[in-house]
């Protein structure tokens, strides 16, 4: 069967004459895919799912009934464009409240539908054709991809185990800095679950202004911190002058599906991106608006799901340390990201941590997410199905039992 004529019409961007030819698969569609196939091939075995990074409760009971409420009315029918003030104002009090940072809800804050649109648009106020953005990586690719989009490229800073993980800004290249505009960041960092720190901050925001880089610091996970309390980047001395900080209420609030986040920060930088998604969407519904700027007004939402979250990953590090593997609780998230055994005692090597992960679910139905952008590395995530305790002790007790039929090397 020949091409349609629009074959030869798609933009480069997304492959060109090539678009949808290419048999490379996605890494999480290849776990999906595994998922599926170890499912059919033992029904009678439970699937011990590790892999997902969502939330597995709904948002509070108290939010739901909010959010009942808000639908009813008239007003929250239209077109939310650029926000409504009841969430700004709600943004600004919470903030204030938990990172003592003070912001104007008018300019220095702008809603967004969820943190991966704002992540995508961002590029688009200020990457030209040749400038570069500098990520992190293992990381969240899709500021990368649409500064890609645009004509620019992208500059992977690993996230390295001897670093503690955090960047070597003074390893980037003086050709690259010449060329960079953005400097995209996350802490608490998914998936390694390094938080950030004043002092770490303070040298991002040192080295933004001495080479002239925007900072967007994506601070999804910010909730979910454990060995401090949650730290905003705004906090620190100079960062409003270098940049925004990208929030989501999806992580600490439960509210993975509702898409709604904010960008926050330098005044001109929140007006732009206000100005771009104001020609991508039409805002959020209303309602949830009004919603989430209730679930803001209430700490006890996000302090319960870091609470739970910990005692998740508490459990897992006491199991997974039991078989070998040398783990922690992480500093953030709610994903454990530990190195990747080598093989097994048996002589049987892996290659890396995707050979790992296709033998845990094939051979023992464990689901994990393997990383090797910088190392070899398997993400665990605690965000399992199990509504008590007791079911988290059972799924443990279960994790422990597959583990003991397999001798790893490290």
């Amino acid at each position: 069967m020949s091409d349609p004529y629009y074959q030869k019409l798609f933009a480069d961007r997304i492959g060109g004459v090539n678009y949808g030819k290419s048999t490379e698969i996605y890494k999480f569609e290849k776990i999906k895919r595994a998922k599926r196939q170890v499912l059919a091939d033992h029904p009678e075995r439970r699937l011990l799912d590790f892999g997902i990074g969502e939330n597995d409760e709904m948002a509070a009971p108290t939010v739901r009934l909010k959010m009942i409420d808000e639908l009813s009315k008239l007003e929250n029918r239209g077109y939310a464009d650029n926000g409504c003030i009841e969430f700004k104002e709600a943004v600004a009090r919470f903030m204030k409240r938990r990172f003592n940072v003070e912001l104007d809800p008018v300019s220095e804050i702008n809603h967004c539908i969820g943190t991966k649109p704002a992540l995508a648009m961002l590029p688009d106020v200020f990457v030209n054709p040749g400038d570069v953005t500098i990520m992190t990586t293992p990381g969240y690719p899709v500021a990368g991809t649409h500064t890609k989009y645009n004509g620019g490229e992208v500059y992977n800073l690993p996230l390295l185990p001897e670093k503690d993980f955090y960047p070597d800004l003074n390893s980037i290249p003086e050709d690259i800095l010449k060329r960079a505009k953005l400097l995209v960041l996350n802490y608490p960092n998914s998936p390694t679950g390094q938080i950030g720190t004043v002092e770490f901050y303070e040298q991002v925001v040192e080295f933004a202004k001495e080479h002239e880089l925007v900072v967007v610091q994506d601070a999804t996970h910010v909730m979910l911190s454990y060995r401090s309390r949650p730290m905003s980047f705004l906090e620190v001395d100079g960062a409003k002058d270098v940049g925004v900080e990208v929030h989501s209420m999806s992580k600490g609030w439960n509210m993975i599906g509702w898409r709604l986040g904010w960008v926050c920060g330098a005044e001109r930088i929140v007006h732009a991106f206000a100005d771009v998604k104001d020609n991508s969407d039409s805002g959020q519904f209303l309602a949830i608006q009004k919603a989430c700027a209730f679930a803001l007004d209430d700490d006890s939402i996000p302090d319960h799901s870091r609470a739970k979250y910990l005692r998740r990953l508490e459990k897992l590090v006491l199991t997974l340390n039991r078989f070998g593997f040398d783990c922690r609780v992480p500093g953030g998230t709610y994903f454990l990201y530990v190195k990747a055994p080598k093989g097994l005692k048996h002589g049987r090597t892996f290659a890396n941590a995707e050979e790992v992960g296709h033998f845990l679910i094939e051979e023992q139905s464990i689901c994990t997410v393997p990383w090797d952008a910088a190392g070899a590395f398997l993400r665990f995530s605690v965000t399992y199905m199990a509504d008590s305790e007791k079911k988290e002790d059972e799924l443990m007790d279960e994790l422990a039992e597959r583990l003991e039929q397999i001798s790893f090397v490290f």
